[in-house]
């Protein structure tokens, strides 16, 4: 609840004259007027490229390898009227991490008229969706509606949110996990880790999940760690299926493994150490190979959080190339760019929401 008060009570004003009173004990030091800069001129290319009907576009698909599938393209998004709803919850919660909230401050409309949009993708059933758009998108909007409940009066929000979740909770499968589609058999770390991680946002604020729903994930995630050998404390991004016990030495499904078990209160050493250490020696390797690709925007999205939480000198490490690497690659109309990937509204919204993540405004950014 300190985190809501947080966001109510601070101004975009107010939340960047507290900046450097986070600065010192979070280790940016003097690096931090530039990422409150390169933030800034995130949100306002942000805010400029909404449609009118308070989305962001963008290709709806999925990875395939190092590739990815577009199913719904941008510009037939634009032509339909229709939007990402995925890239537009991670904007929105950009915008709540720099202190805007629906209705007050700088950006307030933009994100009253995102919030308007996600509820109004609301099917019978309580799935979210636009474009085509499956699993993920669905986990990052329930995740945003969560992060501004008990914020905004309105009763549609919360009534979204809890259709929202119940539909998560129906679509768990027999492995305790989700995949791309609603109630398919498979599962995989990665979509799991987005159900999860919405689902504890939306519990923390009083909306009811079961408890079963949200241990059976745990355990989950846990039987994705490698149990020995030369990668021994690594993730498996399946644990059954086709594919399965491989790729454990991904960035992003170990740092969403580590974010989900942080935030379900596993902080064991013994089970999330292998993985920080793998994820703090890739991240130059992720970052040279992989700036402007899919792997790397989403890979720390979730690798950021795990470092934050960590906290320490690891995390000051982790954060001072981060942010290097990002003021260093905005371009100047303030966007990112994503060429293999959903778009340049999918990696400015994740650049400026890393780029805000010491300020804590956003309870997912809480320790």
């Amino acid at each position: 609840m300190r985190a809501l008060a947080l966001l109510i009570a601070l101004s975009p004003v107010a939340a960047q004259s507290s900046s450097a009173e986070l600065d010192m004990p979070n280790g940016l030091g003097a690096s931090a007027p530039a990422a409150d800069a390169a933030a800034r001129r995130g949100l306002e290319w942000l805010a400029s490229t909404q449609t009118a009907h308070g989305a962001w576009i963008g290709h709806v698909g999925h990875k395939r390898e190092s590739s990815y599938l577009v199913l719904s393209s941008a510009q037939d998004q634009e032509q339909r009227g229709e939007g990402h709803l995925g890239v537009t919850s991670l904007a929105g919660l950009a915008f709540l991490a720099g202190g805007h909230l629906p209705g007050r401050g700088q950006y307030g409309q933009q994100v009253q008229r995102c919030l308007d949009y996600v509820i109004d993708t609301r099917e019978d059933n309580g799935y979210l969706t636009d474009s085509g758009s499956r699993m993920y998108s669905h986990a990052f909007a329930t995740l945003f509606l969560a992060q501004v409940h008990g914020m905004v009066r309105d009763r549609r929000a919360k009534d979204a949110l809890e259709d929202a979740v119940h539909w998560i909770v129906d679509c768990q499968n027999r492995q305790g996990g989700w995949r791309y589609n609603p109630f398919t058999t498979q599962a995989d770390l990665s979509v799991t880790v987005c159900q999860l991680q919405a689902l504890r946002s939306a519990r923390n604020i009083g909306i009811e999940v079961p408890k079963a729903t949200i241990d059976r994930a745990v355990e989950y995630v846990l039987r994705a760690r490698t149990p020995r050998g030369r990668n021994t404390g690594l993730f498996f991004y399946k644990t059954a299926g086709r594919g399965a016990l491989r790729k454990n030495q991904q960035f992003a499904i170990n740092a969403a493994a580590v974010t989900s078990l942080f935030s379900a209160g596993e902080y064991d050493r013994e089970v999330v150490g292998p993985a920080l250490g793998f994820l703090e020696s890739e991240y130059d390797r992720v970052a040279y190979y992989y700036r402007r690709h899919y792997f790397y925007w989403y890979g720390n999205y979730y690798a950021c959080q795990a470092f934050f939480q960590d906290g320490g000198e690891r995390f000051r490490s982790y954060y001072k190339k981060l942010c290097r690497d990002l003021v260093a690659d905005q371009q100047d109309d303030g966007r990112w760019i994503n060429e293999v990937g959903p778009g340049d509204a999918f990696s400015t919204a994740v650049a400026c929401l890393l780029l805000q993540v010491r300020h804590q405004y956003l309870p997912i950014f809480q320790r």
